[in-house]
């Protein structure tokens, strides 16, 4: 198999490259070689400019590949470029959506890939549901060979899955209390990336795989609670969770709002029968507990990583502080923030 990765060597694409080499496929990644990730050993680089015409059409040549995997299309100008551009280069286009896409508020549970498509949060959202949109589309009218895959929370060891990255990590070591959505007890999955990677190879080139949409996540599902608990034990310190409504967070921070109000607050358990079948030897094996080891270890392993933001120290302090002023106002006997 002849494959092109756009992108490649990012937290869920370095995962999958890798195994990709592993298996023996015949691996091409188009980047432009500025990533801090190294290019895995064994994969050909075409370097060039996605968005760049020209550079594009000089990297690529005259190439023609089994599966063409667009890593960083965010938004439907991105597509109408690689439709154009790879309609008749390649047997299947695989492209990267997110499980964000599926309705929020949440329907029911678990989500299939049959739930509705809806995200009237976060802006992220109703474009990855703009691309699958146009692509299904162009399968529909021309034949255009579209996979979709709907990722949910994927990490590596350079990835929490709290807001803040090593900053949180100070603080729990410090003695100093966190912030966690809501009251911290909504679910959620994370999937370690290399979990990942087993079902997304085994998809590609499949022509079954062609105008379909899967979502590739794990199967453990814990609350917030417990994944802020996780990385403190990691990091050999204690979580001092003070909670705050997502509605609140907004308030102080947009951007963070909407990741959580479009994404993060609700409940999510996935059903992932329909990638399975598809992929009948995929187990995600590696749960949190052991994958945020990685994470803390990671950290750890070069002081240059450990990278405290300021400003966010200073945000959450202030939530804290409101949220403390809040329950004072509310018991009449409290004056500091109450933790767990």
């Amino acid at each position: 198999m002849k494959a092109l990765f756009i992108g490649g060597t990012g937290v869920i694409s370095s995962a999958c490259a890798r195994l990709a080499l592993d298996r023996g496929i015949d691996l091409y990644l188009l980047n432009r070689g500025q990533s801090t990730r190294p290019v895995p050993d064994g994969a050909i680089v075409l370097t060039g400019d996605i968005h760049d015409e020209a550079s594009l059409q000089a990297a690529l040549g005259s190439h023609h590949f089994d599966v063409i995997v667009d890593w960083i299309a965010y938004t439907p100008d991105h597509i109408e470029a690689d439709i154009r551009r790879f309609a008749g280069r390649t047997g299947q286009y695989v492209f990267i959506s997110t499980a964000s896409v599926y309705h929020k508020p949440v329907i029911s549970l678990p989500i299939t890939e049959s739930t509705p498509l809806h995200n009237p949060f976060w802006q992220y959202s109703r474009d990855k549901i703009a691309c699958e949109e146009r692509l299904i589309r162009a399968y529909r009218e021309t034949g255009f060979p579209v996979t979709i895959v709907r990722p949910s929370h994927t990490y590596d060891q350079t990835k929490l899955p709290l807001t803040g990255g090593y900053t949180i990590v100070d603080r729990m070591r410090k003695g100093r209390p966190i912030v966690v959505h809501g009251d911290g007890t909504s679910l959620w999955v994370l999937t370690h990336h290399t979990d990942f990677a087993k079902a997304f190879i085994g998809l590609m080139g499949r022509s079954q795989a062609v105008g379909e949409a899967y979502h590739i996540t794990g199967d453990e599902v814990l609350t917030w609670n417990q994944i802020a608990q996780a990385i403190a034990r990691a990091a050999g310190a204690k979580a001092e969770i003070v909670h705050a409504a997502s509605e609140t967070i907004a308030s102080y921070d947009p951007d963070w709002g909407a990741n959580l109000l479009g994404d993060k607050s609700h409940s999510v358990i996935f059903d992932n029968t329909k990638i399975k079948r598809l992929v009948p030897d995929y187990q995600a094996v590696i749960p949190f507990e052991r994958g945020v080891e990685e994470v803390i270890a990671w950290y750890d392993a070069d002081p240059a990583r450990q990278q405290v933001d300021e400003a966010f120290n200073s945000l959450l302090d202030t939530i804290i502080a409101a949220q403390g002023r809040a329950m004072s106002g509310q018991a009449g006997a409290f004056s500091d923030p109450v933790y767990m």
